[in-house]
């Protein structure tokens, strides 16, 4: 039987921060089995005595992070007991941020989900996203920050979804072969419109799934190659004739996607500077 390694993740707030980092290092690893033992919300020796249970009946590594100096002491302690090697995964950083800003922490877990304005502005731009879905109002569309164009089936939803839980005002505009671009997009000045395209033959794949989904087995040119083939053409001669930039989603993620589009937004705020 093949080893199972055990990770507990032991966090004081949502976890998602301790989360993120933890699946972006697993990431790294191939053919390993990993079991991952989330407790997040932990803010007393209670909470965290029913972690360290948890550890001591599947040891493994502990990454964590908790902002109280006495919870953080306990769990150290704890697995030095346990013999399970633990990581405060916050504390360099958090190191690196006290010197370089000459200011202590103040130990409030949670502290980067409170309701700021930060908070709010997310907030917004998901509401605007949502009301900007798929082509919809397109006379408030010279509001957005971004605005991702291309064929049915590139990602452009969720990537909006993402952007906007960044903060970043997104909309998205479909490209139909046969319809001329929308007036309102050809005159938009403000946002930065970027398109995305993806190879026909992934795009057929992804589009078959989709109406598989549906409970559609019919043939239609929305999965047809040639007609595809042409559509996927058609696109990418508009993103060079309106010299919008373009991205091949065709093997990228969704956060991969994102991340290419925040990276363009920050070249073009300081190309303005």
């Amino acid at each position: 039987m093949d080893q199972v390694f055990h990770i507990h993740l032991v966090s004081d707030a949502t976890g998602e921060t301790l989360n993120a980092i933890a699946n972006a290092a697993l990431a790294q690893f191939e053919d390993v089995e990993v079991r991952e033992h989330v407790y997040a919300l932990v803010r007393s020796h209670r909470q965290l005595a029913r972690a360290v249970d948890h550890v001591r009946i599947d040891p493994g590594l502990v990454l964590f992070t908790l902002v109280n100096p006495d919870l953080r002491n306990e769990l150290i302690a704890q697995c030095a007991v346990i013999g399970a090697p633990c990581l405060d995964v916050m504390e360099g950083p958090v190191a690196a941020m006290r010197q370089f800003l000459g200011a202590a922490e103040t130990h409030r877990p949670g502290g980067q989900h409170d309701v700021d304005q930060r908070y709010m502005q997310r907030i917004e731009a998901l509401n605007f996203t949502i009301a900007h879905d798929d082509g919809q109002a397109l006379d408030t569309l010279n509001d957005a920050q971004v605005v991702l164009v291309g064929a049915s089936r590139t990602s452009k939803t969720p990537t909006c979804v993402y952007l906007a839980i960044r903060g970043v005002r997104a909309a998205n505009v479909p490209i139909i072969s046969g319809l001329p671009v929308p007036p309102q997009l050809a005159a938009a000045r403000g946002p930065m419109i970027v398109g995305l395209w993806a190879s026909p033959d992934r795009l057929v794949q992804v589009r078959r799934t989709r109406l598989s989904t549906l409970g559609e087995e019919r043939d239609t040119n929305y999965v047809d190659i040639d007609f595809v083939r042409a559509e996927v053409a058609h696109t990418r001669k508009l993103f060079e004739e309106y010299d919008w930039p373009a991205i091949d989603v065709s093997r990228r993620s969704i956060e991969e996607t994102a991340a290419s589009v925040l990276n363009m937004l920050t070249d073009r705020s300081e190309a303005v500077l």
